[in-house]
């Protein structure tokens, strides 16, 4: 699937943390933690993101049962979007990794 853009990696972090529902706190948590902190997500960028992402409609405000806290979710969109991405950084990989190894030789 074609989008208007590449993902940014903090897009793609926050958009991969919301195959589930989780809020803004929860984002930021999971992606330090699955990442060993090594990447990190401001609360000024993450919320940022989380408009743009909500504009093209690839997550949405899901209706959690915290009132106090937003939960956001992937949309089947979203999820499109986000598997397209996959693909293209495996691809990515898969160049880096063959330039090296020529690189070697």
């Amino acid at each position: 699937m074609k989008t208007t853009e590449q993902l940014t990696d903090s897009m793609f972090n926050i958009m991969a943390a919301l195959t589930k529902p989780r809020h803004g706190y929860a984002i930021m948590s999971l992606v330090e933690e699955r990442t060993h902190g090594v990447i990190t997500i401001g609360p000024a960028s993450m919320y940022t993101i989380i408009k743009k992402l909500l504009k093209q409609e690839w997550i949405y405000l899901y209706d959690g049962s915290e009132p106090r806290r937003k939960t956001y979710l992937l949309t089947e969109k979203g999820k499109e979007v986000l598997e397209a991405d996959v693909k293209l950084r495996k691809l990515m990989i898969q160049l880096a990794e063959t330039g090296l190894r020529e690189a070697e030789e």
